[in-house]
């Protein structure tokens, strides 16, 4: 029953925003009072659920997301945006700025979660699109699929390295993460082939998040390395501690690495460091692009925390234990398991939105099964945490906050967002699933 109350859920979350033109915030939060009172969960309990899963996701990446507006319109204000594209474009050629974003995405999205990435990056998006006359919409999807192959797939982001410690392969995660990049590397041109051919059309619509990029005189440009720098130096601090944790540096290092890569004082760093990008009137000019970053984020914290609101309910349902006792009385094996792990992802992904999440949960339920249905070796357990990680992908729609990135800080509708957006994250974790079970074969 608790499955058909989920299933109906996520139905009428689509439709609300859709078909009833509801605004998304209503839509999430009216969904996540009806899978409540539906699933017999204390009703006393129910609007302290809600506000606290509202308030954990916004005390994980409230201040990321603020702090990332600030970053993009410090990219944008003082031309590092149009230095950073022009690089780009050099180094690929502009008869291929929608690959050239789909490997940077892939690249940073690695160690960065990919709506911070985006968040940084989404400034570029409009630079790149206006220099090479390329359709927004062709860029920015083909950046955000991109950064959502690697995401879900390569440590050290938090979901897989989670799914490899669950599963019992932290010593592995070197093996992950090259079986990892394997894996993703087909949906890297995927998203490319996807993004020209379906989001070359979308209307774009100017949203709270989005505004024109500033357009600064050549001459007046910074140089590359300072432009650079606000978008590689959190990812370089974010890498170091992931990797100061998975090869276990003297406790020191990995204490000051952990504090310096957090996202909230990577971006805060790298907004510091970005007083230099202003030859003149340096403390002016930073004030007023804290001013426009912050103003222009207040709906997509709304809508990402209305989704965390939503997740926590589905989290008091007994939606685990049920999928667990059906794991036990139904014996699986070989690519039979793989399937049904890239099902469970797929299922918990989308009822509730977090990737990481999804990965968390289907490994936690797999982890005490595995050796008696036969995966013993690090090969075979990376395969497994490769199906959690594609089954994971699918699908980003309106409970997720990866698809409210996408959506406000490219000015894309809810009803386009699905049709791209979401039709994408799809296809790839389809394709992902395939690589992998082509791994299964060749290697399992």
């Amino acid at each position: 029953m608790i499955i058909v109350i989920v299933l109906l859920a996520i139905l009428f979350i689509v439709l609300s925003s859709t078909v009833f033109k509801l605004h998304p915030l209503v839509g999430l939060l009216l969904a996540a009072i009806g899978v409540g009172v539906f699933a017999g969960l204390p009703i006393d309990k129910l609007a302290e659920t809600i506000g606290k899963g509202f308030g954990e996701l916004m005390a994980k990446i409230g201040l990321m997301v603020i702090l990332g507006c600030v970053i993009g319109a410090i990219l944008d204000k003082s031309g590092a945006a149009i230095k950073v594209a022009d690089v780009i474009l050099k180094l690929f050629g502009e008869k291929r700025p929608a690959f050239a974003m789909s490997v940077i995405g892939g690249i940073v999205g690695i160690p960065v979660f990919c709506d911070s990435g985006f968040i940084i990056l989404h400034k570029l998006n409009q630079i790149v699109a206006k220099r090479t006359g390329k359709p927004l919409g062709t860029i920015a999807l083909s950046l955000s699929g991109g950064l959502f192959a690697t995401h879900t797939l390569v440590p050290p982001t938090p979901g897989p390295l989670s799914a490899a410690g669950n599963l019992g392969i932290a010593d592995s995660v070197g093996l992950v993460i090259l079986i990892g990049l394997i894996v993703s590397i087909p949906s890297l041109f995927l998203s490319t082939w996807f993004a020209g051919k379906y989001a070359k059309n979308v209307e774009i619509v100017p949203t709270s998040a989005v505004e024109e990029p500033v357009i600064i005189q050549e001459k007046r440009l910074p140089p590359a390395w300072k432009a650079f720098m606000p978008i590689l130096l959190p990812i370089i601090l974010i890498t170091l501690a992931s990797f100061a944790k998975i090869l276990e540096f003297p406790e020191f290092w990995t204490k000051w690495l952990g504090f310096l890569g957090s996202p909230l004082v990577s971006f805060l760093l790298a907004i510091f460091f970005s007083y230099s990008l202003f030859p003149e009137h340096a403390a002016e000019k930073m004030m007023a692009c804290f001013k426009s970053g912050i103003e222009h984020c207040g709906t997509t914290l709304v809508l990402v925390g209305a989704g965390g609101a939503f997740g926590a309910i589905l989290k008091e349902t007994p939606l685990k234990e049920m999928v667990s006792e059906w794991l036990l009385y139904n014996e699986m094996s070989g690519g039979y398991l793989l399937l049904i792990a890239f099902v469970i992802a797929l299922f918990f992904k989308t009822a509730q939105g977090s990737t990481t999440s999804a990965m968390v949960l289907t490994t936690s339920i797999l982890a005490p099964l595995l050796t008696s249905l036969g995966f013993v070796t690090p090969i075979q357990i990376t395969l497994v945490v490769m199906a959690v990680g594609s089954g994971a992908m699918v699908v980003s729609h309106t409970n997720d906050a990866w698809f409210w990135v996408v959506s406000q800080f490219t000015g894309i509708s809810a009803r386009d967002t699905h049709r791209t957006h979401t039709i994408l994250t799809g296809l790839q974790g389809i394709v992902s699933f395939v690589a992998t079970m082509v791994l299964w074969f060749l290697l399992g």
